[in-house]
């Protein structure tokens, strides 16, 4: 009797620690419920009686420097019914028949949906993403049919059209990748339309606003009972740029107009590195990813993304004769008086090179102003190709300026010494197309507008910036700010600054860079023109600019794929720049001494053309009409 006795008690104490232990338990999940996980699950038990009707918010806007908004947004509507609404088949019939041609629909089809929600009970979109346009006469029917519910949205709109479309991007739709790795901060929808190039998608989380919606709520079959709250959106934060809107255009329209309509214009701050312009055509239209769905869609959304101010590698041409140049004086005994006779060819020996025209006997001023090649293909024959060389790196050919874009390209040094590291021969050929700018050196726009900012600062190379500040567009705060970095500095005498500055201001006033001449300012200036192998020369041009008595506070480097001429194709556009920047009206401009043209690699058969009384006759006459 004892045994059985002990036996059930012990039976007993195990139950109670049993029943602790299961009581303990539900008191932790209760806990968890509702204090640890409270907010997670009233959320979930919302959702469970709710039904969200999301609002797009507002993208971040871009201004320019000068404070134009070029992506911006606006209103866009969708049109929902609600199944709180009437239900008989009557009333569906008159509002399909209302509301279908305004919507640019078949009757039957709004029926169909509205049919849909009936039967669902849930709250169905009769249509999405309209236009202003269209939905003033929308929310007047609403005021005669209950159960219709106009929600406003938003998308993005590009004010100026093309404007800086390679810089600032697109949108487009989330695709399976990106909502596999999406930002799980921000509150992104299936249909979420993100930034896809650019600036929209570099700036993508600052940009990105909180959407709103309608709140609804619907009973245990998901049906809609009433309207609970119309949440307001967060907009996003706003950037603003350093391009200045002026030149920008100036830079667009004179690449559009140019003889190809292809091409890139960069223009920096010399004192900053800031980018004043960054312009590539042909551009696109960044609006005709996000239309009305009311509006005429575009033929095609095809475009070329390729970035030709940050991505295209060229020859810089007779514009590198500013780096052979500073080679010769600083390898000491240059004498910038010293004349080189041009007949119109460089005898090499084993090849004949030839020049562009006969510029008989010019010094340095006169051949940097005439862009003789002979002069130059002399001045490298004597200071031989390592000094030019090292010349290009302390300008920092060869490798990127570092811009905060993606897919810059580096170009390619050109040198000896690169060349031995690849166990090649180097020719005195190669001296003689390097000291031009011609040969396997390659550059992007954008290093030769970092160039010309470097030589207009006399020797600091800057990393080129576009952002200024991001700032939250609810409270004004400034949440990350631009700043300028220098890179590096080109140490060479004051002198040689003084014989680069009046030879580029000389070849302004009368010679081949004569197209940027402008009255009342220092301009200074460089053509060239690049052989191409495959068409018609490219043309470049980049020069930089300052009021009299003052420092450099604009340099631009303009290029025209298939321009043929440096000068012809590339000056204007270049001037148009320089004009927008300091505000000034048209003047007329001085008549340019010569048309520089690519120097071939060989031309033995045209020597005898070259001497000819004709062409010596045809140089005279244009060094005449270049006087001041």
């Amino acid at each position: 009797m004892a045994a059985v006795k002990v036996s059930f008690n012990s039976r007993l104490r195990s139950l109670l620690v049993l029943a602790l232990i299961a009581g303990a338990v539900v008191a932790l999940r209760l806990t968890d419920i509702q204090l640890l996980r409270h907010d997670r699950y009233l959320k979930m038990a919302e959702r469970n009686r709710t039904q969200i009707l999301y609002q797009t918010a507002p993208r971040g806007r871009i201004f320019t420097a000068d404070g134009k908004a070029v992506a911006s947004n606006a209103p866009s509507f969708d049109l929902y019914y609600l199944s709180a609404g009437p239900k008989d088949e009557e009333y569906f019939s008159r509002l399909a028949q209302d509301f279908a041609p305004r919507l640019g629909m078949d009757k039957e089809k709004v029926l169909e949906k509205l049919r849909q929600g009936a039967k669902s009970g849930k709250a169905v979109a009769l249509a999405e993403n309209l236009s202003p346009n269209s939905v003033m006469a929308l929310k007047e029917l609403q005021l005669y049919y209950p159960g219709v519910y106009v929600i406003e949205e938003n998308k993005r709109v590009y004010p100026y059209g093309t404007f800086a479309s390679h810089l600032i991007g697109y949108l487009g739709s989330m695709e399976g990748d990106e909502w596999k790795n999406r930002d799980l901060s921000l509150d992104y929808r299936l249909d979420a339309k993100i930034g896809k190039n650019g600036l929209e998608k570099k700036f993508e989380k600052e940009l990105k606003g909180r959407d709103g919606g309608v709140f609804l709520e619907v009973d245990y079959r998901g049906r809609v009972k009433r309207v609970i709250e119309d949440r307001k959106w967060q907009p996003g934060s706003d950037l603003y740029l350093t391009l200045n809107s002026a030149v920008q255009q100036a830079a667009e329209e004179g690449l559009k107009n140019s003889k190809t309509g292809r091409g890139a214009a960069v223009a920096l701050d010399p004192r900053t590195g800031a980018v004043l312009a960054l312009a590539t055509a042909p551009a696109f239209e960044p609006g005709m990813f996000v239309p009305y769905s009311d509006e005429p869609k575009p033929k095609s959304k095809r475009i070329s993304e390729y970035n030709l101010a940050v991505q295209g590698i060229y020859p810089p041409a007779s514009t590198f004769k500013i780096i052979t140049s500073i080679a010769a004086i600083e390898k000491g005994g240059f004498n910038p008086e010293k004349t080189v006779f041009c007949p119109g060819y460089y005898d090499a020996g084993s090849r004949v090179f030839k020049c562009w025209g006969v510029h008989e006997h010019d010094n340095f001023f006169e051949a940097m102003a005439d862009s003789c090649d002979v002069y130059f293909y002399t001045l490298a024959a004597q200071i031989g190709p390592a000094a030019i060389e090292k010349t290009q790196q302390m300008f920092q050919f060869g490798k990127p300026t570092g811009i905060d874009l993606p897919g810059e390209k580096a170009g390619n040094l050109y040198g000896p010494t690169k060349r031995a590291r690849n166990r090649s021969y180097w020719f005195i050929g190669d001296t003689l197309n390097l000291s031009i700018g011609q040969g396997e050196l390659l550059v992007t726009p954008i290093k030769m507008a970092q160039f010309a900012a470097a030589v207009a600062s006399r020797g600091k190379i800057w990393r080129p910036y576009y952002l200024d500040r991001v700032v939250n567009s609810q409270t004004g705060k400034v949440l990350q700010q631009g700043k300028s970095e220098l890179l590096g500095t080109v140490d060479i005498k004051n002198s040689t600054w003084d014989l680069i500055f009046k030879a580029l201001k000389k070849t302004v006033e009368g010679g081949t860079a004569a197209r940027v001449w402008i009255k009342g300012l220092d301009v200074y200036g460089k053509t060239g023109t690049a052989q191409n192998p495959h068409g018609d020369d490219h043309g470049w041009f980049m020069a930089f600019a300052a009021r009299p008595g003052e420092e450099p506070s604009l340099a631009v480097a303009v290029f025209v794929e298939f321009g043929k001429g440096g000068s012809s194709a590339a000056g204007p556009i270049a001037r148009e720049m320089i004009k927008a920047y300091f505000g000034l009206e048209d003047k007329p401009v001085r008549p340019a001494a010569a048309q520089e043209a690519l120097p071939a690699a060989s031309a033995q058969e045209l020597m005898g053309n070259m001497q000819s009384l004709q062409q010596i006759l045809f140089s005279v006459n244009q060094r005449q009409e270049a006087q001041p």
